[in-house]
């Protein structure tokens, strides 16, 4: 924003209109200090705005000193206006400061050049024209932007219990896989299913199915940001979870897998004044050599899982 401020200026200096940018040039700082919420302390601010009327020939006019002054006191005031979040209307709160200290500085422009009071109004009208269309736009450019977030945490994540989905799922494992296979760094996952879950819904309801998939989630989150929040929890199926553990070996695995297991098995959600108590199976492995995609891991690790359940469930079967 400096080079541009000091590019356009250079095209001026030392001629009768060198005001003329002046309007170009504070959009440029209300959108530092208001929109990017740029904080630029003073002894930096100070120096550069004396650089700059070095620069334009302007350091021994009165005027010139006030207009910088008042341009700093509008930078600050911008700031702290954009971090106070609870005023009510900001639209009408930054359209009247920027309306305010616009006039006071078109004035000290009026004052230095001996502008006409319509050049005064015309300029300082432009200003305010200027700014109101750069809120609107700012904030249809966030508005878009945010509603873009809603739609991929919504693509990426399961509704029920909250946590991140097959979709996400897949785009990480594909990441990691690559990743971890051209810079030989250590992967690891895990799968567990809830036994009988099938049976929970049958017999309490599908909204008991819920509440257990989704304390289930809840449990497996507290371990995990527990321990590292780099380690993810994914809903991959109805019942099935899986837990992607990057740069981690089989051993590095090991205490959280234990401590996910025993948090787990016997867990009691309480249905209606009645608990359920609920058991699960896991399997875990870890990237190999010999595995050309994303789905030689993950088709070991699911039959690790099947040989938990086949040789009794409640256990851990690593490979």
């Amino acid at each position: 924003m400096l080079i541009f401020i000091f590019s356009m200026q250079a095209t001026l200096v030392g001629t009768p209109i060198s005001w003329q940018f002046m309007n170009f040039q504070l959009i440029g700082l209300i959108f530092c200090a208001y929109f990017l919420n740029i904080k630029v302390p003073m002894y930096y601010f100070f120096p550069i705005m004396i650089l700059y009327m070095v620069f334009n020939s302007s350091i021994g006019y009165w005027e010139s000193w006030l207009h910088g002054i008042i341009l700093m006191i509008f930078y600050i005031s911008l700031n702290k206006l954009r971090r106070r979040q609870k005023y009510r209307h900001p639209f009408v709160c930054y359209m009247l400061m920027g309306t305010v200290f616009g006039g006071m500085l078109w004035l000290c422009m009026k004052i230095k050049f001996g502008l006409p009071m319509a050049t005064f109004f015309e300029e300082w009208g432009y200003l305010i024209i200027f700014e109101a269309l750069l809120f609107s736009y700012v904030g249809m450019i966030l508005r878009d932007s945010q509603l873009k977030i809603k739609l991929l945490q919504f693509a990426n994540h399961d509704a029920l219990t909250k946590t991140e989905n097959y979709a996400a799922y897949t785009a990480e494992i594909n990441n990691l896989f690559d990743s971890s296979s051209k810079n030989k760094l250590d992967l690891s996952m895990m799968m567990f299913d809830i036994y009988h879950f099938k049976q929970v819904n049958d017999t309490y309801g599908h909204l008991a199915g819920d509440k257990v998939l989704q304390h289930v989630a809840d449990v497996v989150h507290t371990v995990i940001n527990a321990n590292d929040p780099k380690v993810k929890l994914y809903r991959t199926g109805g019942e099935e979870f899986n837990v992607i553990f990057p740069g981690y070996d089989l051993n590095s695995t090991e205490p959280i897998v234990k401590e996910i297991f025993a948090a787990l098995n016997h867990l009691d959600v309480n249905i209606d004044g009645e608990d359920i108590s609920i058991t699960i199976s896991v399997g875990v492995s870890m990237i190999s050599k010999k595995d050309t995609e994303p789905n030689d891991f993950y088709t070991r690790v699911d039959s690790n899982l099947y040989r938990s359940k086949r040789n009794g469930r409640m256990r851990i079967t690593v490979a």
